[in-house]
């Protein structure tokens, strides 16, 4: 491990409360790891009835959408850019689900249901195909044992509670 902001090899070092903590003999300080910070977003119709799914290019398994929070931006704000970007369509309102750090690629991941506006998602170069999907169906199609599956099943719980 190097030092994110002068590059000099990082040793480890014992912080009181904390353990060991990589450390820069050069800046003196110690160096938090960070790793990037995503929003994975359970999509529903406004009656929240349906659920939508995404199969990304090349890849066998239905996903939720997702994407990355970009510096300087809030997770909240992130919700509709992405959602826009990978589909063209509005993101309506949304409420927080729980994290689930993805070890697969090193994120942090903030769940989110999202409800959109009605309408066929207009694709990006990204995804090869969506689903407006049942509870059921979504529980059958989506990647197993996925982070994706646990926002999922949190969302659908969610939507239960409400009936």
């Amino acid at each position: 491990m190097y030092c994110r902001d002068c590059g000099e090899k990082l040793t480890l070092r014992f912080l009181e409360n904390e353990g060991l903590v990589p450390y820069c003999p050069k800046c003196e300080k110690f160096k938090f790891p960070f790793f990037p910070v995503a929003v994975a977003m359970v999509v529903t119709n406004r009656a929240e009835n349906k659920v939508l799914l995404a199969r990304h290019v090349g890849d066998e398994d239905y996903k939720l959408f997702a994407g990355y929070i970009k510096k300087g931006e809030s997770a909240e704000k992130s919700i509709p850019r992405e959602l826009r970007e990978e589909t063209k369509l509005n993101a309506l309102k949304w409420r927080y689900l729980g994290s689930r750090f993805h070890d697969e690629k090193n994120l942090l991941m903030l769940g989110f249901l999202v409800t959109t506006d009605e309408g066929e998602p207009v694709l990006n170069e990204e995804i090869e195909e969506t689903r407006w999907c049942t509870s059921d169906v979504a529980r059958e199609i989506i990647r197993k044992n996925s982070t994706a599956e646990a926002f999922l099943s949190a969302a659908l719980s969610e939507l239960g509670k409400k009936k």
